[in-house]
């Protein structure tokens, strides 16, 4: 039986280090400097989000197979920050390479874990390896469930300044004081802001705070315009009613340390864990609990907690998406359903 286009290419390995804005474990076409954002001839970009535990890598994967029937390759670029991370894998539910199908995956395994994720990096990466797939006459899918990373590429958005001094100021604070009156400290200044980046997440707050004592203005003023899109589109959602969301988060939670989380991180921690992964949901708490501070129930419950939160915060900021074609993960058609939406009525490739 014939392969599909993407299974007929040949499966790279992920070998040595490389900066992220050069890794994928394809590489690609050179981009074509002539193809313009609005590009006709180029196939629109597909972009599947949605909470953690419903099911996104699964759509893309059938929808990229969907397209392959179709004779049309594609390439799938993650949009999880946390799969930024080489090493990281059982507590980011990373897709392994033999579950890839050989399609082409690209910015999962991009840094080191003492690196320091940065979104503006993540958005010129992204655009670039989205016209590289482009160019090549593919479509481009973009998946994660990172919401600031997903609308920095897939809406029109600058980024504001950065002040190392005022930086390196409320990182001090941070260490010092804490998450908790940072996090007040945002709230009185943007409540916005401050519950969607939520209670946990120092380095963001310490960002927000940043770019409201450089510009003045709250840091809901830079978010992305979510109704002006960068490049056309078609935006799927993948949701659950939120009672059956919960025991799949649990569960896979559970799983993380049933599949070796606490080995993962032991060997990861002899390499170094910068600020940012060490701070990841599940290897926060599986650190606690080798280091004797938590046990290993209390270290399961935080997390499937932290999860459910992070999970509620995903909802709410892709439910903002008025493009957004949204399909429950328990629908065995959803791929079908995406696939018609992408190649259009008539069968030819849609416009966004």
């Amino acid at each position: 039986m014939a392969q599909p286009p993407h299974a007929q290419r040949e499966q790279s390995q992920l070998t040595t280090s490389v900066p992220v804005s050069a890794r994928s474990d394809h590489p690609g076409p050179e981009p074509d400097p002539t193809l313009a954002s609005d590009s006709a001839a180029a196939f629109p970009l597909v972009v599947v989000v949605g909470a953690t535990g419903t099911g996104k890598s699964e759509l893309s994967l059938n929808t990229a197979d969907g397209l392959a029937r179709q004779g049309i390759s594609s390439e799938i670029i993650n949009a999880d920050a946390m799969q930024l991370y080489r090493g990281m894998d059982i507590g980011t539910a990373k897709l392994p390479l033999d579950q890839r199908r050989g399609i082409p995956h690209h910015l999962l395994d991009a840094l080191d874990p003492t690196d320091d994720a940065s979104v503006a990096q993540y958005q010129t990466d992204a655009r670039r390896i989205i016209r590289q797939i482009q160019s090549a006459g593919r479509v481009p899918i973009m998946v994660g469930g990172s919401g600031l990373y997903v609308s920095s590429v897939i809406h029109d958005f600058q980024f504001p300044a950065r002040d190392p001094d005022v930086r390196a100021r409320l990182e001090a604070e941070l260490d010092e004081l804490g998450v908790g009156l940072l996090f007040q400290r945002l709230q009185q200044l943007d409540a916005a802001a401050a519950h969607s980046i939520g209670a946990s997440n120092g380095r963001r707050i310490v960002r927000a705070l940043e770019v409201i004592e450089i510009t003045g203005e709250p840091f809901g003023a830079g978010l992305p315009e979510e109704k002006k899109l960068w490049t056309p589109a078609h935006i799927f959602g993948v949701a659950a009613p939120r009672d059956e969301l919960v025991p799949r988060l649990n569960a896979r939670v559970q799983q993380m340390w049933d599949s070796g989380l606490l080995d993962e991180v032991r060997e990861l921690r002899p390499r170094g864990l910068g600020v940012t992964a060490a701070r990841a949901i599940g290897y926060a708490q599986a650190i606690e609990q080798l280091d004797g501070t938590l046990t290993e129930a209390d270290a399961i419950e935080q997390t499937a907690a932290l999860t459910r939160r992070y999970a509620r915060r995903q909802v709410g900021w892709f439910k903002r998406y008025d493009q957004c074609h949204w399909l429950q993960y328990d629908d065995p058609e959803r791929a079908e359903r995406a696939l018609s939406i992408v190649m259009g009525e008539n069968g030819t490739h849609g416009n966004a």
